[in-house]
Formats: C-alpha cells, structure tokens, sequence
C-alpha cells in the first residue's frame, strides 16, 4: 500500500512540477489553458493547482475579462508569486543600453533607458549599464534583493568563450549575487519575438534590419547557439558577390546591402527619419533602393527557409519600421522560392516588440533555464 501511495506522490509531484514549469516559462494563464498546454484533465488540473494557491506556490493575478470576446464568467489567471524573485534583461546595444526587469509573473517592474557614442570603450559602457541599473531601481522603487539572474545581450557576434562576453559576465557577476546568462542581443530578440502576442511558436528564423544586421534562430522552442555561439548571423551570407567589401572582411554581405548606413549611402540620405519621409513622397531612389533590398533579404531567408523549415520568419529592425513593405516584399520573395512540398509555408511577419526586444528576450532566456522553481514550498511529507 504504501508502495501505492509513494508512486502517486511522485506523479503528482511530476504534475506540479510540469505546471510551475508552464508558468515560469510563458507568464500568467488560465486553467483552461494550463490544462491544455499540460495535457491534464480540468479534473486533475484543479486539485494540483488548488494544491498550489493553498500552499503559495502560485497566486490569482488577474482575469482575462480584458482580452475575453462575448459573454461568460471571465476566466482567473494563475501564475508564480510575483514576489519569489526578480529577473533583470540588460541590452549593451552599439550606441545605448536598455535595462527591464520582470518578476516572476512575467510582469515588467522596471525598465530604463540610456544613451551613449558608438565609440565608447567597454568599460564606460559597463559603468553607464549599472548607472542605469542604480537609478531605474531607485525611481521604480526596485531593491534588486529577490533577483534570481541576469541577462545580458551583446551587439555583434558572440564567439563561445569570447574575451568580450567573459568581461561582461565578470562584471555582472561581481555586481550582483545572482547567475549571469550572456548572449547576443539580436538572438535575444529572436526569442522574445517567438513568444510575443502569447504565440507558442517552436520554429523561429528572425532577422533584425538595423545599424548592423543581426538575427537568431529558435528551435523547438529554445535559442540556438551553434557549436562557436555564432549562429544566426544572418547579416554575413553573401547578397551580391560584387558588392562592396563588409567590415567582417567578406564582399557583397547582406549588411552592405540592407542594414540602415547602407540604405542611406545608397540613397544620399542622413537619417531614418529622411528615408522615411522620402517613401512618403514617392522619391524614385528611396522606392527602387527598399525593393533591392526587399529582394536581397527574401532570397537569404528563403534559402535558410529551405534548409531549416520554420514556422515562422520574423523580419524586424529599424529599417522595417521606416520602410514596411520590406516584409510583404520579401515574404513574396520566400513564397516564390519555396519548394512545393513540405506542408504547410511558414509565418512571414513583420517584429512586434520595439527596442525593448532584447532586454524582453534576455529575461524569457533567464525564464527558461531558472533554478527558481527548486524554492517554491512544499506540503509536508508530500514527497514521502
């Protein structure tokens, strides 16, 4: 008998354990959806997480009465005590660096902002990051006492063991008892953009259109880094094999053709906002330069499309926000060159997140790799 009881506590325990799972990595939800996305009966899914209020583990946040069509009893959201810990997303970009931190609902608690030049040494930009840190926590009332991991997201690639990535990762770690994750932004953003708008979305090739022009790849959910930690790196597949000479070295990368210096240098433009302005007028340049580029970006992501077959194809970036026809342009152009069999073509879309997209990518990184699910309390003997 007691070999009976001892298996159905440690079912249940699995149970729970898969339902703090769901809701550390995907936020706040219904039951319905907990059930569904667990694979539980309503039944069983009531006990455990019945279970799980009364012991604290997971709170009532919310309802769904916002966001519900129609008529019926708006639905509770369960998710983790926001109080049980503090995740914190940091994005060195090439000329600012973003800072949010979320608590462990997912909800964003604070989020800051802060400028710098593009030439400033790394340890000015890492002193200008934990100024920013300071004085976010101290206009949004955060402590940074709960704080459970930091993410940091690097422009550029990010070799495995690179000397860049350890100095920040050292620094991040002196300054804060909490484990460091660091990574590429851009990669960050790929993930942050796979679970934008509730999506559950597996298969992600996302490609940023920006100063420079970076991108990631999610598989099966989760970021791929590749054997070196360089994959994604979209901005090098050769675009026009007699094109100008890349800073990386190479002839005719795709940054030389559609990242935003340039879309400008073709143009004779000196900022977004002029190109912007010159598509709404019709300039004749602006529209002939935004199709060539359009071109250029759909015939690389159709070929990675043919090669890793995904379930969706995110375009994003500065540019796509002063020109958004590049996506329709370029998805007609993945549409074309995809092979007819293979069932269903891919989601091509344009980016949903702002500039917020690496710091919101860094903290879902943290989300699903936290220890934190180890602290939550248990009933008494439930294991035994």
């Amino acid at each position: 008998m007691s070999g009976t009881v001892g298996v159905h506590a440690l079912v249940r325990r699995a149970h729970e354990e898969r339902v703090l799972s769901l809701l550390r990595d995907r936020g706040a939800l219904s039951r319905a959806q907990i059930a569904t996305r667990v694979g539980l009966s309503r039944t069983t899914l009531s006990e455990i997480t019945g279970e799980l209020l009364a012991r604290g583990a997971i709170v009532v946040v919310n309802t769904d009465a916002k966001a519900r069509a129609g008529s019926g009893r708006p639905a509770e959201l369960l998710a983790l005590d926001p109080h049980s810990g503090q995740f914190m997303g940091v994005d060195l970009g090439h000329n600012r660096v973003r800072v949010a931190v979320a608590d462990a609902s997912h909800e964003i608690i604070a989020r800051g902002v802060s400028s710098y030049a593009a030439e400033t040494p790394w340890a000015d930009r890492l002193a200008a990051a934990f100024a920013l840190i300071e004085r976010t926590g101290r206009e949004s009332g955060v402590t940074y006492q709960a704080l459970q991991g930091v993410g940091v997201g690097l422009a550029g690639p990010q070799p495995a063991g690179s000397a860049q990535s350890g100095i920040v990762s050292d620094a991040f770690s002196r300054r804060f008892a909490a484990p460091v994750l660091v990574d590429n932004n851009t990669r960050f953003a790929a993930l942050a953009e796979a679970i934008a708008g509730g999506d559950d979305v597996r298969d992600v090739l996302y490609v940023r259109l920006s100063d420079g022009i970076g991108g990631g790849l999610v598989v099966g959910g989760r970021l791929v880094a590749g054997r070196f930690g360089v994959a994604g790196e979209f901005g090098h597949i050769t675009a026009d094999r007699s094109g100008d000479v890349c800073r990386c070295g190479k002839r005719g990368c795709l940054e030389t053709v559609a990242s935003v210096p340039a879309v400008l240098r073709a143009c004779r433009l000196a900022t977004i906002e002029d190109l912007s302005a010159a598509l709404a007028t019709g300039d004749s340049t602006a529209i002939t330069t935004i199709e060539r580029v359009a071109t250029a970006v759909g015939r690389v992501l159709a070929d990675a499309a043919l090669i890793l077959n995904p379930e969706q194809i995110v375009i994003g970036g500065r540019l796509v926000r002063a020109a958004p026809g590049i996506v329709a342009r370029a998805g007609a152009i993945v549409e074309a060159e995809l092979v007819p069999a293979g069932g269903d073509r891919p989601r091509i879309r344009a980016a949903r997140l702002g500039d917020d997209d690496g710091t919101l990518g860094a903290i879902a990184a943290l989300f699903k790799q936290s220890p934190l699910l180890a602290g939550y309390p248990e009933t008494a003997g439930s294991m035994q």
